[in-house]
């Protein structure tokens, strides 16, 4: 995880109360009605991914500043309600909108690498996580680059501590990622390249080699 201690946020886009509102929420979280600043994280978080790290370390912040404050674990909990109310419609989101969906995964992988108790993954997270990857690892969501681009960015994040957390999840998430490289005939070179990058990932300990890096990041620029 990421430098969270920063004082800046990225927030200048959103209108003033709404500023107010998250500042407000980052010092003093028993000032503001905290479902509200819940929702609207997650809400921004389903618009657009770029935003999406940002809300991570917001999320971090206001539980932290909670967490000193009083105690309570009020956001956490609203965070949590909302984010499993999205997870249970996952198949709907996709089937509505692909670009919901990959920040959707993309929200969900940075508040497990962000917000941690006693130092430790939220279990809760766990198996949601690892569902939203082994639905980008199916056979339809392999033939299309965005979603196999959200697949790989969130391995290369998280993919270390969640294998901690359940190996042989991890096991079977890679046999199927193997099985798609192989077998599967309707990838892009594109995927095809990021399937076998993220693979040679895993099997080097979650580390890339400098020589690796250099073939793939020339790959990709060609």
């Amino acid at each position: 995880m990421e430098n969270t201690n920063k004082e800046e946020y990225k927030i200048h886009s959103f209108d003033a109360d709404t500023q107010q509102l998250l500042k407000t929420a980052l010092k003093d979280p028993s000032g503001v009605d905290l479902e509200t600043v819940a929702n609207f994280i997650i809400d921004q978080s389903l618009k657009d991914t770029a935003f999406c790290k940002e809300a991570g370390r917001i999320c971090y912040t206001i539980t932290q500043a909670e967490t000193k404050q009083s105690g309570a674990n009020v956001f956490r909990r609203h965070l949590l309600n909302r984010l499993q109310q999205e997870y249970q419609e996952r198949d709907e989101m996709r089937a509505r909108s692909l670009k919901e969906w990959v920040c959707f995964v993309t929200f969900i992988c940075y508040i497990f690498d962000y917000l941690k108790i006693n130092n430790m993954p939220m279990m809760a997270l766990v198996n949601p996580v690892y569902d939203c990857l082994f639905r980008l690892a199916q056979a339809d969501a392999l033939e299309n680059e965005e979603e196999v681009d959200c697949l790989v960015i969130q391995l290369h994040r998280i993919g270390d501590q969640l294998e901690r957390t359940n190996m042989q999840r991890m096991d079977e998430l890679f046999f199927l990622l193997r099985d798609g490289f192989l077998v599967q005939e309707n990838l892009s070179s594109l995927s095809r390249l990021l399937l076998l990058e993220i693979i040679e990932f895993r099997a080097s300990g979650w580390k890339m080699t400098s020589t690796a890096q250099n073939y793939y990041y020339s790959e990709v620029s060609d």
